[in-house]
């Protein structure tokens, strides 16, 4: 083995060494992705803007914005 493959199989050792550390390294807690309602921040009461998609089959698709 000569010094090329060496240093090639020892940059692929290292990372596959990184992708398993970061496979078992535990996760930081986040708020959104770990409650079943993604509810991460409190919005301010006089903000609430709306998106609602509606489609039935055969008919026209529909999406409305309501901005408050």
């Amino acid at each position: 083995m000569d010094w090329q493959q060496l240093v090639s199989l020892s940059i692929v050792v290292a990372a596959a060494a990184l992708l398993v550390g970061k496979k078992f390294q535990r996760r930081k807690f986040s708020f959104k992705r770990d409650t079943h309602c993604g509810c991460a921040a409190v919005h301010s009461p006089g903000l609430h803007n709306s998106i609602v998609f509606r489609a039935r089959k055969g008919g026209r698709p529909e999406i409305q914005v309501k901005m408050k």
